[in-house]
């Protein structure tokens, strides 16, 4: 029995499945979760010695890979003076006054601690100014595992979204409407219907939960119409895009400046940190300055904001998106011939589809070949077995960063290859 295998066993009797979050149970890719001890660089390390070049990258927070020295040297200044506080500091300033003076469309950030309670705190600030009780989000799309977010589509538009998991009131289902994405047809009839009464419409502008789901501009660009036309908020979900693909995110680099957005993953360096932010006068209707509540004991902890602002600083100047487009635009080209494979990419994103004839990418749930999900375990212990991990899950998306480089790419093109 391998050191995993025997730490598995000790996990499930003490935790649900083992894990700490459902994808690390390999439930979608069969076979005992690895467990790692630490990463370095491009590398991670499991328990019984075997390394691997980490595509995961920790589901994204690790623009700059394993054990980043600059971020290293931020954490631990930190942890020297403090590592929290309760109290003002000014650190968290100087990390929103980074993001506010650089992101126009970010008048006012709030800082909390996962991508999930910034995207529960962005819906309760739009029912609370707009006085409207309905959400609309679109199927395909991964908002964290707030109530009112844990909805696919169901037979209708109209109170039809069905619940993802055990424990949701109908009473919260009700209040949750579920689009079809890279459909503007659908999306007109639900505004028509449904329009006065839709406090927001919430979505990822590049969907990267549920594959690689790149979006026409002209799909956004109609939402964005009709939430202007119907006195709906807009909020784009940026927890895994935003300063990834660039420091304005995907609203940046698509031109449309939504009304609130969430943020997450890179801006942490790795630590528990996420914001939500947008339109001042929306945000000042946040407590204190207004009748919104949301608070938290650990929130712009300092060990997690001068990391962050270690990392933020590094990206303003757009030099590394350059380097990750260059390295992503490698690894495609380099992988247009896996076998029943075809390779998404977008920026430092990417992900493995099944292959078809229509080369045009999926843009929506049902768009997704229903082989990518038979045949990706196979890829996945393949790789694993060679010393390459990547997400443990047909749907989840892979990463670049900056401790990645050619040589990495070319030994995942060699074993895929074999």
């Amino acid at each position: 029995m391998s050191i995993s295998q025997d730490y598995f066993a000790r996990a499930c009797n003490v935790s649900p499945g083992g894990v700490h979050s459902p994808v690390r149970a390999f439930g979608a890719v069969g076979g005992t979760p690895l467990f790692m001890k630490g990463g370095s660089g491009a590398m991670i390390s499991d328990v019984d010695g075997q390394d691997y070049i980490d595509f995961c990258m920790s589901f994204g927070p690790l623009i700059f890979g394993h054990q980043d020295p600059h971020s290293l040297e931020a954490a631990t200044a930190a942890l020297n003076q403090g590592w929290t506080l309760g109290t003002p500091e000014p650190y968290s300033l100087a990390l929103v006054e980074l993001i506010t003076r650089n992101i126009p469309w970010v008048e006012s950030l709030r800082l909390v601690n996962s991508g999930t309670e910034a995207v529960m705190s962005t819906l309760r600030l739009a029912r609370g100014v707009t006085g409207r009780p309905l959400i609309l989000k679109f199927d395909g799309c991964y908002h964290g595992h707030a109530d009112a977010m844990l909805m696919s589509a169901g037979s209708g538009l109209a109170h039809g979204a069905q619940s993802d998991s055990a424990g949701i009131s109908p009473a919260v289902a009700a209040e949750t409407l579920v689009a079809t994405l890279d459909d503007e047809q659908a999306l007109d009839e639900v505004f028509t219907r449904y329009g006065s009464q839709i406090a927001a419409a919430i979505i990822e502008p590049l969907p990267a939960n549920h594959g690689l789901l790149p979006q026409r501009d002209m799909f956004l660009r109609t939402l964005a119409r009709l939430c202007r036309k119907h006195g709906s908020l807009l909020i784009f979900d940026e927890v895994i895009t935003g300063f990834r693909l660039a420091f304005g995110g995907y609203a940046e680099l698509c031109g449309i400046h939504p009304d609130l957005v969430t943020y997450g993953k890179v801006m942490g360096g790795g630590f528990p940190m996420a914001a939500y932010g947008g339109r001042q006068d929306l945000m000042n209707q946040i407590a204190p300055t207004g009748p919104v509540y949301q608070a938290g004991t650990l929130s712009a902890n300092p060990v997690a904001v001068r990391t962050g602002l270690a990392v933020l600083e590094r990206l303003q100047d757009g030099a590394v998106y350059q380097q990750l487009e260059s390295l992503g635009q490698y690894l495609h080209k380099s992988l247009t011939s896996v076998a029943g494979f075809r390779v998404e990419q977008f920026g430092s994103l990417f992900w493995f589809v099944a292959n078809q004839s229509n080369a045009e990418p999926a843009r929506n749930r049902a768009a997704i070949p229903a082989e990518t999900k038979d045949r990706y375990p196979q890829l996945f212990h393949h790789l694993r077995q060679q010393g390459i991990f990547l997400p443990p899950s047909p749907f989840e998306v892979g990463f670049l960063s900056t401790a990645h480089n050619e040589s990495h790419i070319d030994r995942l093109a060699a074993v895929l290859s074999k």
